[in-house]
């Protein structure tokens, strides 16, 4: 008989207790960074949207290891972050119960998709909501008592924060209702903080505005669901002998008699997945440009490098698989992130002070893959497609009754 080893990690982390879905779909900052007054005003989160992944070759820059000046392959994940519209200030004031709410001021004109997420049935709703508040904005006595708002505010806030909403518009989605968030305002003074968020009211903040190159970010979000598991699936126990009486996927023993009841700390079947989580240090290697026009020509070269000039934009042959075509502005990141395709990611600036040489490299691009997602990918444009397979046979037939058409 074998020898049996009397004890072992146990199966599954206890850190991570209720394993239950999360009450929430978009990830919540739970920490923000630490401010610093001598920085200029800047935000310390984003909104993006899972779009997919890829593969990129780039050279490792890391002196003095042998790895140094090796080109290596590595997995990226594509999130679609369009530009996010300001609606509102909101001042926090200090008490001895943490913080609380003292001021909030909406913008005077909220999008329809904004308006959205504030009714349970925009179809069947009366749309009105924010068209009383708006008339602050119009009459005299409603400026009077916004600059009152706006005076108090700094004079007595100790932290101000900003809320914006996605552009549902501009995404390949079918959902109209905008994801709204609060994200903080860190650098300068609170004085400072209130006039830059009162300029940036009812405009567009891009995603080049908030995070740069090789930057470390923290991705939170909701994971994919995965529904009701076994503890085999769920918490990964070992399975039973293959002649276990009334299945073999189970645990053996769930506790001694006395105390006579189920600890928390025993395997148990329930639900996998969907789980909110935070994951840190995620490494940006790109910011891209959305497609735009520029001397009347579109430009679209966001996934070209100087090493592959080739005209190409992020967008793989035939799009993502279950997400579509990204047009916007995009952040490449190292490695996966957590949800399915159209997951809401919140991106929040790190709250460590890097020092690593992994976290401090500077990441210059070779090649970045666009074939085909969706099968074997042979192609990176359908340019290089067309060259390689020639016209196709609808072209041919098309070409044919034009010159016939010509001749008659």
């Amino acid at each position: 008989m074998s020898h049996r080893k009397f004890s072992a990690p146990r199966h599954g982390h206890m850190g991570f207790l209720p394993r239950k879905r999360s009450s929430r779909h978009r990830g919540k900052v739970k920490s923000w960074p630490k401010d610093d007054a001598s920085k200029p005003v800047h935000l310390t989160a984003f909104l993006g949207y899972k779009a997919g992944m890829t593969h990129i070759l780039r050279e490792i820059h890391r002196p003095s290891q042998k790895m140094s000046k090796r080109e290596t392959v590595e997995a990226v994940t594509i999130i679609d972050t369009p530009p996010m519209i300001v609606v509102g200030i909101v001042g926090y004031v200090d008490t001895p119960r943490g913080l609380r709410t003292f001021k909030t001021i909406f913008a005077e004109h909220i999008s329809d998709e904004c308006r959205r997420r504030f009714y349970k049935n925009w179809c069947k709703g009366k749309k009105k909501a924010f068209t009383k508040y708006s008339k602050k904005w119009q009459d005299e006595a409603g400026k009077k008592q916004l600059e009152k708002d706006f005076a108090s505010m700094k004079k007595y806030c100790k932290i101000i924060r900003i809320i914006v909403h996605t552009q549902m518009r501009l995404l390949p989605l079918r959902q109209k209702k905008a994801h709204i968030m609060e994200i903080q305002l860190n650098g300068g003074t609170i004085a400072e903080k209130v006039d830059w968020a009162h300029e940036k009211l009812e405009k567009q903040i891009s995603v080049q505005n908030v995070f740069h190159q090789d930057e470390n970010v923290d991705v939170i979000g909701v994971t994919k669901g995965k529904g009701f598991k076994g503890v085999t699936s769920r918490w990964h126990t070992k399975k039973l002998p293959r002649k276990t009486h009334k299945g073999l996927r189970k645990v053996a023993c769930i506790g001694a008699w006395h105390p006579a009841r189920v600890g928390y700390t025993i395997a148990r079947a329930g639900q996998k997945g969907y789980f909110h989580r935070t994951e840190i240090n995620k490494k940006i290697y790109r910011i891209g440009q959305a497609l735009h026009v520029e001397d009347g020509k579109v430009v679209k070269n966001n996934a070209s490098t100087n090493y592959d000039l080739t005209n190409k934009s992020i967008t793989p042959m035939g799009g993502f698989p279950h997400y579509g075509e990204v047009n916007n502005d995009f952040v490449m990141v190292k490695g996966c992130v957590m949800g399915t395709k159209k997951r809401v990611l919140t991106l929040r600036k790190s709250l460590l002070v890097h020092t690593k040489r992994s976290h401090l490299e500077q990441i210059e691009l070779k090649f970045i893959d666009t074939t085909s997602k969706f099968g074997y990918g042979h192609f990176q444009t359908p340019e290089e497609k067309r060259a390689f397979m020639g016209p196709l046979k609808k072209e041919l037939v098309q070409a044919k009754a034009s010159t016939l058409a010509d001749s008659s």
